[in-house]
């Protein structure tokens, strides 16, 4: 079987797939089928500060969406960022999911039940997809990475450049703004 063909299986899978609550619409990347936790409240009260900070910021042309399909199926990987910037073209397109060649920005929350996804496989799916600019966001200890620059440089899909914040700090991202000092960390007893 091909990588193609198993991600074609995957890929129906997933639109058959009834989803059990507390799960979230899997995710597919390198061959595997992955489940993730439903977001939680903190981390969704993080998800809507980012929105409400960036929204103001980006003009008529661009949106910002929340926990929306981003497919590759040549790469065969199908992510679903938490908060991604994209063309207002490309939201009105007939595509069910978003092209990562038409997205400026993808922040990921980093979950408390698996950071690995974002700091591992997403990290090594997005500069494949050509996802221009990925920010990292991590409540559990109040940091936060923005990595930018896709090469292949080494071979490998990677980032070029990287840059590290600590909540307090102001995140610049080509020219949009993000206050740090206004992300709750999450407290002891909190899920993703």
């Amino acid at each position: 079987m091909t990588e193609q063909s198993i991600y074609g299986h995957l890929r129906e899978f997933r639109e058959a797939f009834d989803k059990p609550e507390p799960l979230a619409w899997p995710e597919i990347s390198h061959g595997q089928l992955l489940m993730m936790m439903s977001p939680k409240k903190q981390h969704q009260l993080v998800a809507h500060r980012l929105r409400t900070q960036l929204e103001p910021q980006l003009g008529t042309d661009l949106v910002l969406m929340l926990e929306t399909d981003m497919e590759d199926a040549a790469l065969g990987v199908l992510r679903v960022p938490d908060l991604v910037v994209i063309d207002e073209e490309e939201a009105t397109a007939e595509s069910d999911a978003i092209d990562p060649r038409r997205c400026h920005l993808v922040i990921e929350i980093v979950s408390r039940s698996n950071p690995g996804n974002d700091y591992e496989g997403k990290l090594r799916d997005y500069p494949a997809m050509g996802v221009p600019h990925y920010l990292i966001v991590d409540p559990r200890d109040g940091t936060a990475v923005h990595h930018w620059a896709p090469t292949r440089r080494t071979g490998e899909p990677t980032y070029d450049n990287r840059q590290h914040y600590t909540f307090g700090d102001t995140v610049t991202i080509t020219g949009w703004k993000i206050d740090t000092t206004v992300l709750p960390r999450y407290s002891a007893d909190a899920g993703r």
